[in-house]
Order: C-alpha cells, then structure tokens, then sequence
C-alpha cells in the first residue's frame, strides 16, 4: 500500500469516526463521552453522509480521468466534536488535481459532475428519509416534554433553513397523517439531516465564483468578462445576506434574513478562492448538452440555497 493511498483511507476512517460521533449528538441530543455500543445510534448518519461525499467527489474524479487529468482520491476532512459546538462531523472532502486542466470544457465537465452527482444523492436520501419517518413516539425518546405547551421556553433553538428541494421533497414524499417534523428538529433525524446538509454543501460549491465548481461552469459557459461580472454580482449578494444577518443578530431586530456565515464565506472567497478565475489554456464554445447541463447546475443551486441556513434563537 503507497503512502499516499494510506492518507486517504486514514483520514476516510477519521471521518468515519468523527460523524459516527457528530450523528449520536445530532440523532440523540445527549453530549458525550459515549460507551461503545451507544455510538451505533449515529451509524445511519455517518453511513449517509460519507455516501453524499463520496458520490460528489468521485464525480469529479472520474469526470477528470475521463480527460486524462490526473487526480487524487478523495481527501476527507474530519472535524472533532468539540463540547457544545454544533457540526457535522466533516468539512467536507477535496480531490486535487495532479496536472494542469487544459481547456475548458475539461474544466466543465470536472466543475458540474461532482455538484450535479450529489445532488442526485441528496435526492436519494432525503426521498428515503421522508419515505420511511419514524412516528411521533421517536421524537419523545429525545424530547419528553416536546408536545408540552411549555417546551422550547426559554431554551436556545437551533433552525435549520428549508430550501426549494427540501420542501418539495417533503411534500412529494408525506402523507397528512405523517408527523414531519419542523426545521428546528430535523437533525435529530439522519437521513433529513444529511439530505439538508448534503444540498447546503452543494449550494456552496456553486456559488459561481473563482474556482468553486460553480465557477469553473460560469466561466466555461460564459468566458472570463461575463464570468468576472456574474462573480462579483454573486459576492455582493453573500456580502449582504451576510451583513444583514450579522446585523440582525447583533440588535435583535428578528428580521430572519440573511446569515453572518455568509459574510465570513465571503471573506475566504475573496482572500483566498478569489473572485476572478484564472484562464486555461485552450477556450472552446461549450456544445449544447454541456450548456443545459450548466444551466441545471444553477436550478441546483437555487433549489439547494438557503438564506438562513441557520437560525439560532435565545
């Protein structure tokens, strides 16, 4: 076994054991340090979200040995449980390509088939998810009192925000004698709460700006002016939805629009994705398959993105 393919298992088994964790806090809303046999409460979690990474970054990788563009596996990024500091388990996962992109529909086919093949994969575990509920008992294994005119009084809730995908799954999916739970419960239920953050990270992913995946579409479809003028229309709106959630929190106005997360991913986008991205080599006029593909990856990207994807209230 190479070195190199000792890393990527390594860090996959990592972050195996990291969203193992980050699923028994989600799924049974009690902190750690957990016994053994506790942790197969967050199995499902874990299993599906790992499923949703892998789907979306093997769709990178085989989109780029398809035109002979060498690139590594998946490197998965584990994130610790840190005591009462909510996440997910992961950062996600990257590949890194090993020599340069030449041309840009290359640099197409690479940016729009991992998004796309996640989203595909969110599909399938939310329509899973919302197919198989548990009933309202399962609920009240977590929270005893949550039928109870008094419950959430006083007590800090976190909120997830529904996306276009999210509530037309739910809708596709229920019965009206289903009990569904509301966003601010849903990570107590694993399938929703991977299917959500799966279409969050895709969301984020293509943002069409510098070289997130839904950069490289933007300025394959449309060149390097266009691309720069959608980019930076692109920032303005993150740096607003970011203000005005920041502003929002701080004098408690109760607005609910915006995020000051969006503010922050602004920043790393600027200083460190940046807004412009960089030529290839050879640009060619994209066919029109690939150019219904680009614009299906921006109908992802408005059915996957959330304003708010958090709420946290006092």
């Amino acid at each position: 076994m190479s070195k190199r393919l000792f890393i990527h298992i390594g860090l996959f088994v990592i972050t195996f054991i990291t969203t193992l964790i980050a699923g028994v806090e989600w799924t049974t809303g009690k902190p750690g340090p957990y016994e053994l046999s506790f942790l197969l409460n967050g199995l499902t979690y874990a299993i599906a979200i790992l499923f949703f990474l892998t789907v979306h970054e093997f769709g990178h990788y085989f989109a780029a040995r398809y035109h002979k563009v060498e690139v590594t596996f998946p490197y998965y990024i584990p994130f610790p449980p840190l005591p009462g500091f909510f996440n997910f388990g992961t950062m996600g996962a990257v590949i890194k390509t090993k020599s340069p992109v030449r041309n840009n529909i290359a640099m197409f086919d690479i940016g729009a088939s991992g998004p796309i093949a996640g989203f595909i994969a969110c599909i399938i575990i939310l329509a899973y998810g919302f197919s198989n509920l548990p009933p309202a008992d399962y609920i009240l294994t977590i929270h005893p009192d949550y039928f109870s005119p008094e419950y959430g009084k006083d007590a800090i809730s976190l909120r997830f925000g529904d996306t276009l995908l999210f509530s037309f799954m739910r809708l596709l999916f229920t019965s009206p004698g289903d009990f569904v739970p509301p966003m601010s419960e849903i990570y107590h239920y694993p399938f929703l709460c991977t299917g959500w953050f799966g279409l969050f990270v895709t969301a984020m992913n293509l943002i069409p700006v510098g070289q997130l995946d839904g950069g490289h579409i933007a300025y394959s479809m449309f060149g390097e002016k266009k691309h720069e003028a959608i980019a930076s229309i692109s920032m303005i709106i993150l740096i607003f939805l970011g203000v005005s959630g920041l502003i929002d929190s701080f004098l408690e106005l109760g607005l609910g629009f915006g995020w000051s997360g969006w503010l922050f991913w602004s920043f790393v986008l600027y200083f460190f994705i940046r807004v412009k991205h960089p030529p290839v080599w050879e640009y060619n006029k994209l066919d029109s398959r690939r150019k219904i593909i680009g614009y299906i990856a921006f109908v992802v990207l408005l059915m996957s993105f959330s304003p708010v994807p958090f709420e946290i209230t006092f």
